[in-house]
């Protein structure tokens, strides 16, 4: 049984909570502290499998907590759980360790799905999470138009030669800014390049 302690002071939540996680089947609540004063005293003695940390405590941020914990017992598993769905709250809270980030609106087997992943040793974002760091990721992505135009010839097959010939740059320059849009889009190889280039219709 996966071992699950819950740190949150909404009360009725955590009743909640804890009654859909150990009617489960596949986890247990071990401990319940609904502030950090009392995460820090349910911590020292056996670490869960997964620790459930609400960012919104009364006596601190949960953001900062997380990180005070990862760095105090670095086995910790944290999984954050909020209504905050913001995209600055999220890369704070996984920046600061926490291995999983679930909103509070979640259904039962989206809690549970982020529960066993994390407790596996993987990393869970709840699918609207998961949608919000992608399209930010998506808008963070720029390309110059010297990139989109050189992105553009290499959508239509041209080679590093026929490239350089077409916009009067040396081969060379043409394979640095082939290699430096490979890193910038994530893409493996030229194939993966052209496909998400016509997904994302970056040409």
């Amino acid at each position: 049984m996966i071992q699950v302690y819950i740190v949150d002071d909404h009360k009725m939540l955590v009743e909640g909570l804890s009654k859909l996680i150990n009617e489960s089947g596949i986890a247990r609540v071990a401990a319940v502290a609904h502030d950090a004063a009392g995460c820090h005293k349910i911590l020292p003695g056996q670490l869960p499998d997964v620790l459930l940390l609400d960012i919104n405590l009364p006596d601190a941020n949960g953001v900062d907590l997380c990180k005070e914990l990862v760095s105090r017992y670095p086995e910790l598993k944290i999984l954050a759980l909020t209504s905050y769905g913001e995209y600055s709250m999220v890369r704070r809270m996984l920046e600061n360790g926490a291995r999983g980030y679930v909103l509070k609106n979640v259904m039962a087997e989206e809690m549970m799905a982020g529960i066993q992943t994390v407790a596996a040793g993987e990393n869970f974002l709840c699918h609207e999470v998961d949608i919000i760091l992608k399209k930010k990721e998506k808008a963070d992505l720029w390309l110059t138009p010297r990139e989109r135009e050189l992105l553009r010839l290499i959508v239509e097959g041209y080679t590093n030669p026929e490239i350089a010939g077409a916009i009067f740059l040396s081969p060379e320059t043409i394979k640095g800014y082939r290699k430096n849009l490979l890193f910038k889009l994530g893409a493996k190889n030229t194939a993966t390049l052209v496909r998400m280039a016509i997904e994302q219709k970056l040409v």
